[in-house]
């Protein structure tokens, strides 16, 4: 059988399948690439998902996934005893399945339209405004959420895909400072699944360390 093609880009999302498929063990190849700049592979990737965005996941059969909660349900059915998520008839289910939407649905759209304000309204005053005004909304959504943090995972005792986003998503804006002060639940669910030494190997690759 074919392996899987993620297509990603450092530092994004991607980070977060790629720990999945590891720690799922399914075969996979990574394909890295500049997503937002003109190139061959680029070109690529608007043929298999024309919004131009990663992750993009390459299915053994061909078929093309492009939401990154998708994927690790996906995944999860592949390889259920990775434990991405709770099975049906766990009680945590509905808290698992309701958190990682409010995760992609809620807080994912406020880097499209924080990040490059003057392609949602006009250069100036209502481009900053925009800008400060998303971003008051990210923080308050996070906020919101380490009110739901468990421990030493965000359900508690058990693990779940939920931890591998908050790793990722803590390392974005606001910052890793600004966590760890206004957020400090969310950090320890970051911190306890970076122990995991696969999951801390995609880490390293995708947020090296600065070199002095």
């Amino acid at each position: 059988m074919k392996p899987y093609e993620l297509i990603g880009s450092a530092g994004c999302g991607s980070a977060i399948v790629e720990m999945a498929l590891v720690l799922a063990n399914v075969s996979h190849t990574l394909t890295d690439l500049p997503y937002l700049k003109p190139c061959a592979e680029r070109d690529r990737l608007l043929q298999l998902n024309p919004l131009g965005q990663v992750p993009t996941l390459v299915l053994p059969d061909g078929e093309i996934m492009t939401e990154s909660a998708a994927m690790i349900l996906h995944l999860n059915d592949v390889a259920p005893q990775a434990g991405l998520a709770p099975t049906p008839d766990k009680p945590e289910r509905a808290r698992f399945l309701n958190l990682l939407i409010r995760l992609v649905a809620a807080i994912y759209p406020t880097f499209t339209y924080g990040d490059n304000p003057p392609q949602w309204t006009t250069e100036g005053p209502a481009s900053e405004l925009l800008r400060q005004r998303v971003h008051t909304r990210r923080a308050d959504i996070w906020q919101e959420l380490e009110g739901q943090a468990g421990a030493p995972h965000m359900l508690g005792r058990r693990f779940s895909a939920l931890d591998l986003y908050v790793t990722v998503m803590t390392r974005w804006r606001p910052g890793q400072a600004w966590f760890a002060s206004e957020c400090p639940a969310l950090t320890a669910v970051a911190r306890e699944a970076a122990l995991e030494p696969n999951v801390a190997r995609v880490l390293r690759r995708h947020f090296p360390p600065p070199t002095e």
